[in-house]
């Protein structure tokens, strides 16, 4: 097997069926598997893609036991050479599978990576080529500066919007909407870190990767379309919580150690008031 797919869903039905039709439309001449983890959707999905979709490898949990916990079921299962972890919410061009195995098998040296991701309205999802959070590039992000400053790369750390998303270059970081990594990789450094429930995860894998040696690589010659947030529209505080909670983390496990206290103390201090801010806004602001 080439390639194992593995999808989670929650309540996105329609969006993952279509997800799952653009897979099957796909031209290419690798084999591939689709492993879908449903997280107690109550939407009927797991009805719909039984019907629509059999030879899809099914899993059902009877609870939301978050995205990289999913994940990672489905990868314990995945037979391929690569794994790719791709969003429901996505819908994938007929080459982008052979246009992306064929890439990471010239270059063994790539543990991940992904292709351009756009969204609806055709501008590129920015999350999908990134540096690393370290404190300088998310004080530079937070505080406006990469916006100011859009094509100098000290201020632009994190989002790269100095770059051009039509080349390809190494990256530190890709999305989990749409990730291929190297089965020997992930043999090296481990799954997806379950502490993570739905935010986070693909930049802490990918600086695992990174720290085993690996390149990550962004590969912009096909795209697809990602629908960003359909499944997490549905709880806002959630939402909210897991994602600022994701930064801590993060921060916690990789960066604590390497940074001084009155650093340290700042970081947290600005997730807290980030966090604050967020939650005010979400309640007596318009929800985005």
């Amino acid at each position: 097997m080439d390639l194992s797919i593995i999808i989670l869903n929650y309540n996105t039905r329609e969006l993952t069926l279509n997800c799952l039709k653009s897979i099957y439309l796909s031209e290419t001449t690798y084999t591939y598997e689709v492993i879908l983890i449903d997280n107690n959707s109550m939407d009927n999905s797991v009805e719909a893609i039984r019907e629509a979709f059999p030879n899809v490898h099914l899993i059902c949990n009877d609870e939301n036991v978050g995205y990289s916990k999913a994940n990672n079921q489905g990868m314990r299962l995945a037979k391929g050479r690569y794994v790719l972890l791709l969003n429901s919410d996505t819908v994938i061009q007929p080459d982008t599978l052979h246009i992306m195995i064929q890439f990471m098998d010239r270059h063994e040296n790539i543990g991940a990576a992904g292709c351009k991701v756009v969204l609806p309205d055709g501008t590129l999802d920015k999350a999908c080529r990134r540096g690393f959070p370290t404190p300088s590039a998310s004080f530079y992000y937070a505080f406006g500066f990469s916006r100011l400053f859009p094509d100098n790369p000290k201020f632009n750390q994190y989002q790269l919007t100095h770059l051009d998303q039509d080349k390809d270059y190494p990256v530190d970081c890709l999305v989990g909407a749409f990730m291929m990594v190297r089965k020997e990789a992930i043999d090296q450094v481990g799954m997806l870190d379950e502490q993570f429930f739905m935010y986070g995860e693909d930049i802490d894998w990918c600086y695992r990767i990174k720290q085993g040696g690996w390149n990550i690589y962004y590969y912009p010659y096909t795209q697809i379309i990602h629908y960003k947030g359909a499944s997490s529209r549905r709880k806002p505080f959630k939402i909210i919580y897991e994602f600022h909670r994701a930064m801590y983390l993060f921060h916690q496990k990789h960066y604590r150690m390497n940074y001084s206290f009155f650093v340290n103390f700042l970081v947290y201090s600005g997730i807290t008031v980030k966090f604050l801010a967020s939650v005010l806004l979400n309640r007596f602001g318009s929800v985005r």
